[in-house]
């Protein structure tokens, strides 16, 4: 299952998520890839430095990183979309409609998976209905302080464990 992650920048949120989820799915023997890429993608930049050193405090890696901007085929490739708001999903659903039933925010899938008990992306999408997630937006740390980026990498990294369920 491949499994795409986005945010504005893909500097900083989204690789997080990337990375992260790529180690975890390493080190539980899962078959999952993942990738990213941001609506307003900095192509080509590497990860922010600050969210590169979170990441690296959070088991991931950051080496090798490039960041980009989505695009329809970039979302059709993808098994299952994972934003960072509630906003980048309506934005990947503007140019990639048909990914409704596979496009989250990372925040509701976790929800979805843990509240509701799915355990599919399937079951995720037909749970949907159902479930008042409160919480949708992972906040933008970018230009704030290195405890900003933590809490940031914090809530991906416990939102994580969760989606891989699924996955």
């Amino acid at each position: 299952m491949h499994v795409l992650f986005i945010c504005t920048g893909n500097i900083c949120r989204s690789p997080t998520a990337e990375r992260l989820l790529r180690a975890y799915a390493a080190e539980g023997g899962h078959e999952v890839t993942a990738s990213s890429a941001g609506t307003h993608g900095l192509v080509g930049h590497p990860m922010d430095p600050t969210a590169a050193t979170v990441l690296q405090q959070l088991g991931g890696e950051s080496d090798g990183f490039v960041a980009r901007r989505i695009s329809a085929r970039i979302a059709e490739d993808a098994d299952i979309v994972l934003t960072m708001t509630a906003r980048h999903r309506d934005e990947v659903l503007a140019i990639a409609p048909r990914k409704l039933r596979t496009t989250f925010t990372l925040l509701e899938a976790a929800t979805l998976v843990d509240a509701a008990g799915a355990r599919t992306v399937e079951e995720m999408a037909d749970a949907r209905p159902r479930h008042v997630v409160d919480v949708l937006d992972i906040e933008d740390p970018y230009r704030q302080d290195h405890g900003r980026y933590e809490e940031i990498g914090q809530q991906i990294a416990d939102a994580l464990p969760i989606v891989l369920r699924v996955l």
